[in-house]
């Protein structure tokens, strides 16, 4: 019998459609995690499915040297819709190597090595982006990892002011933590942050893989701030399901990034995929959706259970849920007597990362199987 490195849970997925997975036995399940939030528009969109089928009729792959239409498109694409002025793009398969680039991109632009990094955040398991992932959970038995790495307190100004010197090459963090615990910044630290690293000439790096893409009820978290960061990396549902990931880049970074690359960056089926995800996202508004359907999970939730539990807290549809006992047998309760399956953000937050097409059905589905879970 064949092994396996990633743990499995105990329920076969065979198909899925919109909001739903259908497991090998049957039982469907409303997807209220989008396999973290890779999935934005849901399963088998068909706008996505047209375009990446289109794709690979005519070419699976060619190297990014070689120019292919939906690769060009996608650079075009993604400096349209980046925030401000960050209109360079890098493209990579995931998250974790988005981060990457941007913290090899920062250290060769500025000169310098230092990289500040926050408590409870996470920013991938590969040897650079881990070791700005602050739980050691995600580090032990890894080390030593890149060095020249300072954490600070998510939202402590004073504690980011002392740690951002003239030798500081980044501050990375991400607009609202997602597995560190669902825990959106105070404004008043991200305007803090972009006026210390500029004051130094640090680079500001946003890690918006989780938040970015209509996830928190705009295109992209920052753009619900007066913060543009000098980078912004985004990945998880950028292909709908299929592996792709970017790094956008003001141009002061991107015209001193040095010497970086990758086999499969930009694959043409990928890129046709996320201009898909793109247009359809942008088209349809799916992000004010995400907005209406947050705001409406959180206030029915509130209602319902709010005395329940210790916490209800996050924006558009990344919502997380404090609760008062382990997260994981919440979920388990969820997954295997309602049929719904969502994320835990550490030990006692249920993490809610619907695709953002839901509607107020689907809350009430979740609403209700919560008021029987927590109150058991």
């Amino acid at each position: 019998m064949a092994g396996f490195v990633f743990s499995e849970k105990p329920i076969g997925i065979e198909s899925g459609e919109g909001v739903t997975l259908t497991a090998n036995d049957g039982t469907e399940y409303l997807d209220f995690g989008a396999s973290y939030a890779c999935v934005p528009l849901g399963h088998r969109h068909p706008e996505v499915q047209a375009a990446t089928q289109e794709q690979l009729a005519k070419l699976t792959f060619v190297q990014a040297s070689y120019p292919v239409e939906s690769r060009t498109r996608l650079y075009e694409n993604l400096a349209e819709y980046s925030p401000g002025d960050l209109n360079e793009v890098w493209l990579c398969n995931s998250g974790t190597e988005a981060n990457e680039a941007a913290l090899k991109f920062a250290r060769h632009a500025t000169g310098d090595s230092k990289i500040v990094a926050m408590m409870r955040g996470f920013h991938g398991r590969t040897m650079g982006s881990l070791a700005a992932t602050w739980k050691n959970e995600y580090r032990e038995g890894f080390e030593p990892l890149a060095g020249d790495f300072e954490f600070v307190e998510y939202g402590d100004e004073d504690a980011l002011e002392e740690a951002v010197d003239d030798d500081t090459a980044a501050v990375i963090m991400e607009p609202i933590q997602g597995e560190g615990g669902v825990n959106p910044a105070p404004p008043a630290f991200l305007r803090a942050a972009r006026d210390v690293t500029e004051h130094h000439g640090a680079a500001l790096v946003f890690d918006e893989v989780q938040t970015g893409l209509g996830r928190t009820g705009s295109l992209w978290a920052s753009d619900q701030t007066d913060v543009v960061p000098d980078i912004t990396t985004t990945a998880k549902g950028l292909g709908n399901g299929l592996p792709i990931a970017a790094t956008l880049c003001k141009e002061w970074i991107a015209e001193n990034a040095g010497n970086h690359g990758s086999t499969f960056s930009g694959g043409p089926v990928p890129c046709a995929a996320a201009n898909a995800t793109l247009d359809t996202l942008v088209e349809e508004d799916v992000p004010g959706n995400a907005a209406e359907m947050g705001e409406y999970l959180r206030d029915r939730l509130e209602a319902e259970i709010g005395d329940e539990v210790r916490d209800i807290r996050g924006e558009g549809l990344l919502v997380g849920v404090e609760v008062k006992r382990n997260a994981n047998a919440i979920l388990k309760d969820l997954a295997l007597n309602h049929q719904i399956l969502a994320l835990p953000a550490g030990r006692t937050v249920v993490r809610f990362l619907p695709p953002l097409t839901i509607e107020e059905e689907h809350v009430e589905e979740v609403v209700e199987a919560m008021v029987a879970t927590v109150g058991e």
